[in-house]
C-alpha cells in the first residue's frame, strides 16, 4: 500500500521539479535580457536623472562598468535649477570623450550616498566618480525626511549583507543607521542584521554570519526586481542615445561668458530687502564655530571617505564654498567660514583624495543661487571644467 501511495506521489513531485525548473529559467533569462539591455542603452540612460537610477543599483552598476562615463552623486543641485550647463547635460553628448552620470535627490546626505557606494561594491574598484558636498549636508546630520527621502533598502541591504567592506566599518555605519531612522523597521531582517552589527559583541557578530545566507536571498530577489523594473523603464521610456559630438571646448572663454550673467541678482535684492538689520559681520562666529565642531555630519562624511577607500574607488570631491555675501550679512565672518573649508580639507587629505574648494568664490553673487547651495551657470561651468580636468587625467582647477 504505501509503495503503491509512494509511487503515485512521484509524477507530482517531478512535476513539481519541473516546473521551478522552468521558472528559474525564465527568470534568469529575462534578467540576462535586462541587463544587456542596460549595457546597451547606457549612452541613453547615463545622462538622465530618475527615481529608479537612485534608488536601484542596475543603472548606476552598469555607469560604474561604462569607462566613458563619469557619475556624479550630489544633492538638490543636482536637480533644482534646470540651468543647461548642469553637468549632464553639458556633457550628454559626450563633447569631450565622457558623458556623466548623475545620482541624487534633494537632501541626499553623505549616510545615503556611501550605502550605495558600499552596496556597488567592486563596481567601484579603479572607477572615476565625482561627489558634490554642500556645507550644510556636510556639517549637519541628516534630517529625518531627507534620510527617509532618500533611504534605499536595496543598497542598505546590499551594503550589509556584502563582503567589501570590513566588520568594523559595517558596524560603525550600522550604528549611524540605526540612530537616524526608524525606516529599517519596514524590513526586519536588515534592521535585525543591523542591531547586531552594531552591538560589536562576538555573539552577535557569531548571530550576523548565521544570518548572511538569508541576506544573500533577500540581496538576489531585489535584484531581481531591480533588473525587471529597468527592464520596464528601457522599453517604455527610454529616450534615443544622444548624439556624440566631440568639439573643443574653450573654458576660458565659456568662464567669461559666465561671469557676466547675474540670474541671481533679482532674487538677492528681494532677499536682502526683507532684512530689517544687518548683523555686525563676525558677531555670530562663535555660535557658528561651536555648530560647526559639533556638527554630526563630519561623522558621516568620514564614513564616507572610508567606504570609498575599502571599494578602492577613485573620487574627486568637488565642495560648493559658502555664499559669503549672506554670512556676512547674518554676522558670520570670512574668517569664521574659513575653519569649515580647512577642516574638509584636513579630512580629506588624509585618505589623499583630491578635493576642489571653490573657495575663491566664497563672496562670488553670481557663483550660488542665494544661500540654498544650488549652483548658477557660473557655478556650473567650474564644476563642470573640474570634472573634465579630472576625467582626462590633468589637476582639476577651482
Amino acid at each position: 500500500m504505501s509503495c503503491a501511495r509512494a509511487r503515485q506521489g512521484t509524477p507530482h513531485l517531478f512535476s513539481g521539479l519541473i516546473a521551478s525548473g522552468l521558472a528559474a529559467a525564465v527568470l534568469f533569462s529575462a534578467e540576462i535580457v535586462a541587463v544587456h539591455l542596460e549595457h546597451t542603452t547606457i549612452l541613453s540612460t547615463a545622462p538622465e536623472l530618475f527615481p529608479l537610477k537612485n534608488q536601484g543599483l542596475a543603472f548606476q552598476r552598469v555607469a560604474a562598468h561604462a569607462q566613458n562615463v563619469l557619475p556624479l552623486y550630489g544633492s538638490s543641485e543636482l536637480t533644482a535649477v534646470p540651468v543647461p550647463e548642469r553637468a549632464q547635460i553639458f556633457f550628454r553628448t559626450a563633447p569631450t570623450g565622457f558623458q556623466v552620470s548623475p545620482v541624487g535627490a534633494g537632501g541626499m546626505p553623505p549616510l545615503i550616498i556611501l550605502q550605495k557606494f558600499g552596496a556597488l561594491g567592486s563596481a567601484l574598484r579603479g572607477k572615476k566618480l565625482a561627489i558634490s558636498l554642500s556645507p550644510n549636508l556636510t556639517v549637519h546630520a541628516a534630517g529625518r525626511k531627507a534620510y527617509e527621502g532618500n533611504f534605499s533598502l536595496m543598497a542598505a541591504s546590499e551594503m550589509v549583507f556584502d563582503t567589501v567592506l570590513d566588520f568594523e566599518l559595517k558596524r560603525q555605519i550600522a550604528s549611524r543607521m540605526l540612530e537616524c531612522s526608524s525606516i529599517v523597521e519596514k524590513s526586519p531582517l536588515l534592521e535585525f542584521a543591523l542591531r547586531r552589527l552594531a552591538s560589536g559583541r562576538r555573539l552577535d557578530r557569531l548571530i550576523f554570519c548565521a544570518l548572511w545566507p538569508m541576506g544573500k536571498v533577500q540581496n538576489a530577489v531585489l535584484e531581481l526586481q531591480d533588473h525587471f523594473a529597468a527592464l520596464a523603464y528601457i522599453q517604455h521610456k527610454i529616450k534615443p542615445a544622444p548624439r556624440q559630438d566631440p568639439e573643443i571646448i574653450d573654458w576660458s572663454k565659456l568662464l567669461v561668458k559666465a561671469s557676466v550673467l547675474k540670474p541671481a541678482d533679482e532674487d538677492r535684492t528681494n532677499t536682502s530687502s526683507n532684512v530689517a538689520k544687518q548683523a555686525v559681520t563676525g558677531s555670530r562666529d562663535r555660535a557658528f564655530g561651536t555648530n560647526l565642531e559639533a556638527g554630526a555630519g563630519w561623522r558621516d562624511l568620514e564614513l564616507l571617505l572610508r567606504t570609498l577607500a575599502s571599494v578602492h574607488a577613485r573620487p574627486l570631491l568637488l565642495s560648493m564654498p559658502y555664499d559669503g555675501q549672506f554670512y556676512d550679512r547674518t554676522g558670520v565672518s570670512r574668517y569664521a567660514r574659513e575653519s569649515y573649508y580647512k577642516r574638509l580639507r584636513a579630512l580629506t587629505q588624509q585618505y589623499h583624495f583630491p578635493l576642489v574648494e571653490f573657495t575663491d568664490h566664497d563672496e562670488d553673487p553670481a557663483f550660488l543661487y542665494l544661500h540654498k547651495s544650488h549652483l548658477t551657470v557660473k557655478g556650473w561651468i567650474y564644476y563642470n571644467r573640474a570634472l573634465d580636468d579630472f576625467f582626462h587625467g590633468r589637476v582639476p582647477r577651482s
